[in-house]
């Protein structure tokens, strides 16, 4: 496959490398075509090493050759990492002064983008316009992830880790990746056809307008099990309860935030689904009374006394509902330090609520939430631990996917997802 790799301006640029690197290794032909601000972060000899073909910037060379469209009808797929504001913007309003936008103007290959800014550029609302405009036309967008960024900064805009951008952008085109022994990468796919329901995030329960009862949830193994879904091909839909996250691209995202919307929308989006995966943290009691008004300190109180009301458990109805056809992968997250103990009750926990699959993970004031890595266990019919996952978020939401992935495999695909 003919693959452009666009790198445009930011820090971020130096990961692009590793975007081309495994193109590469992947057996694809990779053309770079980076802006000038993008060779200020990242020079023309290391991305003429890596992805082995000359590299062009100039929009006015190779004008025999008609190069400025040439690079675009011949691509398959081009790829944008980082992308930077700019160039969103650029992309959204068809400008082409340069020679990745004109290579994009030729082109009809699926574009696949990695944005990567400051998060404040990330939320203002022009470049949300812009990113909103790209979906719609069919562009992937991939990320930006939650993280580090540029100096102190931290939050959303961080570019995606390039095995993401890759498997998104040959996912964007069908692909299949081959190593550089030409054998292929059985993930790549192997969800095709299957329509995955997936939540995310954690749930709030107001108080008043101020407060709510929440918990620590950041989203991101949810986000990453929708990312990597609908990377092996599968349609996805994230029922996303307050994200601390970026959405990923190509998903179905239906926002909730109490856990009672949380339930609706999980009832509704279950059916007909070859996989539902419950990854959302759901608060198990809400306020029995929300205050209209913001619940003051009155002088002399010595505190206060909140009555709370239980939340219906999703999991067990869902689990406890006929889902012939259906796979059902519930969560927990406990607190529990010894190890048999943790395994004792999520087999417990497996049985009480009707789940195919439970990932059972160990949380705390410094692990589980809100990290980039995990460790969980899976566990299957008759308490089985089927899988032992340890790394980052996304390489566990692949293994959790693998299991899935055989599980389904004597399954056909729903019918709902054939009727699309």
């Amino acid at each position: 496959m003919n693959v452009v790799v666009g790198i445009t301006g930011g820090i971020a640029a130096y990961k692009a490398v590793g975007v081309v690197r495994a193109l590469v290794l992947a057996g694809h032909e990779v053309h770079v075509v980076p802006t000038e601000a993008a060779l200020r972060f990242v020079g023309r000899p290391t991305l003429e090493a890596i992805s082995r073909n000359p590299v062009h910037v100039d929009l006015y060379e190779g004008v025999a050759e008609v190069r400025h469209v040439a690079i675009g009808q011949a691509a398959d797929l081009i790829v944008i990492a980082p992308a930077t504001a700019n160039t969103i913007a650029k992309l959204a309003n068809g400008l082409a002064d340069d020679l990745l936008g004109n290579t994009v103007l030729a082109s009809e290959a699926p574009l696949v983008i990695a944005p990567a800014m400051h998060t404040e550029m990330w939320r203002n609302p022009a470049t949300q316009a812009n990113v909103s405009t790209l979906a719609e036309r069919g562009v992937t967008i991939v990320g930006p992830a939650v993280g580090q960024l540029t100096g102190a900064d931290s939050g959303p805009g961080r570019m995606e880790e390039p095995e993401v951008i890759v498997r998104a952008a040959l996912a964007a085109v069908g692909g299949r990746a081959e190593d550089s022994a030409g054998r292929r990468d059985a993930a790549q796919g192997d969800l095709a056809g299957r329509r995955i329901v997936v939540s995310a995030g954690g749930t709030r329960e107001p108080l008043d307008p101020v407060r709510f009862l929440g918990n620590r949830s950041s989203g991101k193994q949810g986000v990453a099990i929708a990312e990597a879904a609908r990377a092996r091909g599968a349609e996805v839909t994230l029922v996303a309860a307050n994200l601390e996250i970026g959405e990923p691209g190509g998903c179905d995202i239906r926002r909730v935030s109490t856990a009672l919307e949380l339930r609706e929308a999980m009832q509704t989006a279950a059916a007909g689904a070859d996989a539902v995966i419950m990854a959302a943290a759901v608060a198990d009691y809400r306020p029995a009374a929300i205050s209209e008004a913001k619940i003051k300190k009155e002088p002399g109180d010595a505190g206060l006394t909140l009555e709370l009301v239980r939340n219906p458990d999703i999991l067990a109805e869902l689990g406890h509902a006929p889902h012939d056809g259906t796979l059902l992968v519930g969560f927990a997250a406990e607190t529990e330090n010894d190890p048999e103990r943790l395994l004792a009750l999520a087999r417990a926990k497996r049985e009480a609520k009707g789940a195919d699959l439970l990932v059972v993970n160990r949380v705390g004031w410094t692990e589980g939430f809100a990290s980039d890595e995990n460790r969980v266990s899976v566990i299957g019919a008759g308490g089985v631990v089927v899988a032992e996952l340890h790394g980052s978020k996304l390489s566990v939401a692949d293994g959790i996917l693998d299991v899935i992935a055989e599980a389904l495999t004597d399954h056909p695909a729903s019918e709902d997802t054939h009727a699309r």
